[in-house]
């Protein structure tokens, strides 16, 4: 059994007759008909009953024919695929995310997807998570990196990233000066905290939860440079992924540490909607992130002194 023969049961099963099949693949009818002898003879089971000038394919027959659509649908996908790889990528990619996301995990992505396709033009939109799934829901967007979990099962989540939540104030602070941060000192504190809704601020809200932290909470946003703003000039204290400090805190305008006995994390993924095959756009910039995700688990990855 050859490629050819499985094209023939294809092309007959398609047009109906040995005669119709000939002239679509160009040949000639007793060449359709050696074939399928030749395939009935290495089976010792007959493809098609010819009844009169009609025919109708036989269970084995159906089998080949069932058969040739695969082969052929992995023949066309293998040869797209490489094709695929030897070209650069054109048109447009629409990225989606959070604000933290976007300030210190999309700028190194983007770099180096820009680097290895040129003329792959990418959109960014920062949103809230609600916004960020309604627009890959309704394809305005391609492709999210957002806080997980997200319970949606019209899309799929992959976890790529881990980020440490940990405790900011202004160097000043009366909690700047302590050796060891309890949940304790946290009770009846001014906070500025992300808002109501977000992933992040249910992680918080739990831990102040479990803890019995009764929080002042004076501001809310999503915007976490407005959160550090606001710290920095004492206006109460928060707790966001140590990426989104560290600059500050390495120029000692925020005070970060973490809180004694636990360990907040956040878990970041890529959402994308679920279809049977993803554009290579996506699959594209999947790669690219796996080959700097290791800089930015180093630069999640908190560096605390006292």
């Amino acid at each position: 059994m050859d490629l050819r023969q499985l094209e023939i049961i294809r092309a007959i099963a398609d047009s109906g007759s040995f005669t119709a099949a000939g002239e679509k693949l160009h040949v000639s009818q007793s060449a359709i008909s050696r074939q399928i002898l030749l395939l009935e003879d290495e089976l010792g089971e007959p493809v098609f009953h010819r009844i009169g000038r009609r025919i109708r394919i036989t269970p084995a027959g159906e089998s080949l024919l069932q058969l040739s659509h695969r082969v052929f649908q992995d023949l066309h996908d293998t040869v797209s695929g490489i094709s695929d790889k030897r070209e650069s990528l054109k048109g447009t990619m629409r990225l989606v995310g959070g604000m933290t996301v976007c300030l210190y995990a999309f700028p190194a992505l983007l770099a180096e997807v820009r680097r290895i396709h040129p003329s792959l033009d990418l959109k960014i939109t920062v949103g809230s998570a609600e916004r960020s799934i309604a627009m890959l829901r309704s394809g305005a967007g391609d492709l999210g990196l957002l806080t997980l979990p997200v319970e949606a099962a019209d899309l799929v989540a992959v976890p790529v990233l881990e980020e440490e939540l940990l405790l900011i104030t202004y160097p000043a602070h009366p909690l700047a000066q302590r050796k060891d941060i309890s949940p304790a000192d946290l009770d009846k504190q001014p906070f500025i905290l992300f808002e109501t809704g977000s992933i992040t601020r249910r992680l918080v809200d739990e831990f102040f939860t479990r803890e019995h932290i009764e929080a002042h909470i004076v501001m809310e946003t999503e915007n976490v440079e407005i959160i550090k703003a606001m710290v920095r000039n004492g206006l109460g204290i928060s707790i966001i992924p140590w990426q989104a400090a560290a600059a500050d805190v390495r120029t000692k305008q925020l005070f970060c540490s973490r809180i004694a006995g636990h360990s907040l994390i956040r878990q970041t993924g890529w959402l994308y909607p679920k279809m049977s095959r993803l554009p290579r756009t996506v699959t594209e910039v999947l790669r690219i992130f796996d080959t700097v995700r290791p800089r930015l688990d180093a630069a999640a990855r908190p560096q605390l002194t006292r």
